[in-house]
């Protein structure tokens, strides 16, 4: 499966439910998940404990991002968040959800990491590509 950009969300931008300003935008957290198969475009609207990883290292509901950027350049918008780290974990996961706390826990992206992920009393870096107009998580032209 491949990454998911529910419609929920595209809808959230153009109604303003989204906010990703560097210094007074909403906050975004990051939860990890066992399976991609339970989310989709047209179904997943927001954060749900439905097949969350568990383990040392790691709480439900994920851990909070932070914006690393948000601009315009060569006509794309971007935004990019800094990676986030649970440390010393010892969970498996398959994908992760970028959520809205500040909105009703509105559901962003959902990214799939291609395959099982495993950390055992280790980081579990989810590494985000660099910050520019072709390779930042989320992107319009």
């Amino acid at each position: 499966m491949a990454n998911i950009v529910p419609d929920s969300f595209k809808l959230d931008l153009l109604t303003g439910f989204q906010n990703f300003n560097t210094t007074s935008g909403n906050t975004y957290y990051l939860a990890l998940y066992s399976t991609v198969t339970s989310f989709s475009s047209t179904g997943t609207t927001a954060y749900v404990t439905t097949n969350e990883v568990s383990g040392t290292g790691y709480t439900a509901g994920g851990t909070t991002l932070t914006i690393s950027t948000c601009v315009v350049q060569q006509d794309i918008a971007f935004v990019n968040f800094s990676n986030a780290t649970f440390s010393t974990a010892t969970l498996t996961a398959s994908c992760c959800l970028i959520y809205n706390t500040t909105n009703s826990k509105k559901a962003v992206v959902v990214l799939d990491f291609g395959s099982n992920q495993t950390a055992t009393n280790g980081n579990f870096t989810i590494q985000f590509p660099s910050a520019n107009s072709t390779s930042a998580i989320l992107r319009i032209n």
